[in-house]
């Protein structure tokens, strides 16, 4: 229902948590790894300069969202973010850019803190979406 609402708003509907006014959400579409079927999730960003990143925090579960493995086996994707539909290339944050980057999540929305307490030994992964 999300997906469908963000997308007939134009990311009006959907684009951006309650209570929350900078946590925005996009549109991150991924191909199944194994399956081969195209899938739209729901996910925060932030933006890092022309960039943008995404955690992969499955709020707090202890194995990584599928779309994690989809992206690392098809990295050439598209993303919606409100009206605008971009061509990115994903790529897993290295141990620098994720300890840059994960405190601005944190600050963006809290619960990501909350998030990696839950993932016990899991760390949670940090996925930046390059324009192509």
């Amino acid at each position: 229902m999300h997906v469908a609402l963000y997308r007939w708003s134009r990311g009006r509907i959907g684009g951006r948590v309650t209570g929350w006014p900078d946590a925005r959400i996009l549109l991150l579409d991924h191909v199944g790894a194994k399956s081969g079927i195209r899938r739209t999730s729901p996910v925060m960003f932030h933006r890092d300069g022309e960039n943008l990143a995404i955690a992969a925090s499955k709020g707090g579960q202890p194995v990584h969202p599928a779309w994690l493995h989809n992206l690392v086996a098809h990295p050439d994707t598209t993303i919606q973010l409100g009206s605008e539909v971009r061509k990115v290339r994903a790529r897993v944050a290295n141990a620098v850019e994720r300890e840059q980057l994960w405190p601005q999540f944190v600050a963006l929305f809290p619960g990501f803190d909350s998030y990696q307490r839950q993932a016990e030994h899991r760390t949670i992964p940090i996925v930046v979406l390059e324009p192509r």
